[in-house]
């Protein structure tokens, strides 16, 4: 007797999807996740972060928001379903990356830690409705959107090479260089959430807590981890033309630069006058845009050939096999 199959084992053995189609599922998630963090921040910046007044249901009485709730319940109730939207974005990578020929396990296990991340910034958006729009939650759920939009990105980049070992494509100096950029963008992030929490929108009309500090200076330090953003990738846009490197390598460099300049440009006027609503939604969009450049650079410093028994050559860094 053969053993049953999981739902996902039946339908890889009935479809095989070509490279591009695993691609693309993995870049709507990439997409999705955008568009959940954006709204998310549309949620707030509307003050209708406590629209639905309890989770998971909208009411204690109706899982779906009432005309009594007004426009801010359906923000809040439109942003909630739009997980499910995202879910199936993730459901449909997995499937995907499930159903590829030959095999690939590790692709499979980043479209499941999407699914559990995507799980974890549900229950993390409950406590944050429980708790009062809480700042140091709130902050907390833009931290877990921003890993799952990590978890998409690397997916999305692993679906269009193979599996063979990690090999550099750029020399040891430039590929420490680009993982200074992430943490560095990384730290950013965290800081922008410091200056959320203490500032104006609070994500509701009434008198939400907000972090112990000062906004504008929150901001100055914020400011400051760009200006060291924009510097490192100045002089890795610098550094890849030196020692020649891939014309790929070279553009992720160029978009992250124009991706920096429009959001430092944003930043700053959000900042000058008086950080209107419009600006700091666009702001929170030019966030997730500039980390998935700054992944995309990071990513493409390295490569796996499709050929799964390629050997790494003998120069290549044994630290590369924990990236």
């Amino acid at each position: 007797m053969e053993p049953v199959q999981t739902p996902l084992a039946l339908i890889a053995r009935r479809w095989t999807p070509a490279p591009g189609i695993v691609r693309r599922a993995a870049l709507s998630a990439v997409v999705m996740t955008v568009v959940i963090i954006v709204t998310g921040g549309a949620v707030r910046l509307t003050g209708s972060g406590l629209g639905c007044d309890t989770w998971p249901k909208c009411t204690d009485d109706s899982l779906f928001a009432t005309p009594e709730q007004g426009l801010h319940g359906a923000i809040e109730f439109g942003n909630r379903m739009l997980t499910y939207v995202l879910s199936a974005a993730v459901g449909w990578t997995i499937i995907a990356a499930r159903s590829a020929k030959p095999r690939r396990r590790s692709l499979t296990r980043l479209g499941w830690a999407q699914f559990w991340v995507v799980v974890l910034n549900a229950v993390l958006g409950g406590i944050t409705v429980w708790m009062a729009l809480n700042p140091w939650i709130v902050a907390g759920h833009f931290v877990a959107a921003n890993l799952l939009l990590t978890l998409a990105v690397v997916t999305w980049h692993r679906a269009g090479e193979g599996d063979a070992p990690r090999r550099p494509r750029v020399p040891l100096p430039v590929r420490r260089l680009s993982w200074a950029i992430v943490v560095v963008a990384g730290a950013a992030i965290v800081l922008g959430t410091g200056v959320t929490g203490a500032g104006k929108h609070a994500g509701d009309s009434s008198d939400v807590p907000r972090m112990p500090w000062d906004w504008v200076n929150a901001a100055q330090l914020h400011a400051a981890s760009a200006w060291v953003i924009c510097a490192l990738a100045v002089a890795m846009w610098l550094v890849l033309r030196v020692v020649d490197a891939p014309t790929d390598v070279r553009a992720r460099a160029r978009d992250l630069l124009v991706v920096l300049l429009l959001q430092g440009g944003i930043g700053y006027l959000q900042y000058f006058t008086g950080v209107p609503e419009v600006l700091v939604g666009v702001h929170m969009l030019g966030s997730s845009l500039l980390w998935v450049a700054v992944l995309r650079l990071v990513l493409s410093t390295r490569e796996r050939p499709a050929d799964a028994t390629a050997s790494i050559p003998a120069q290549t860094d044994p630290a590369l096999a924990r990236i």
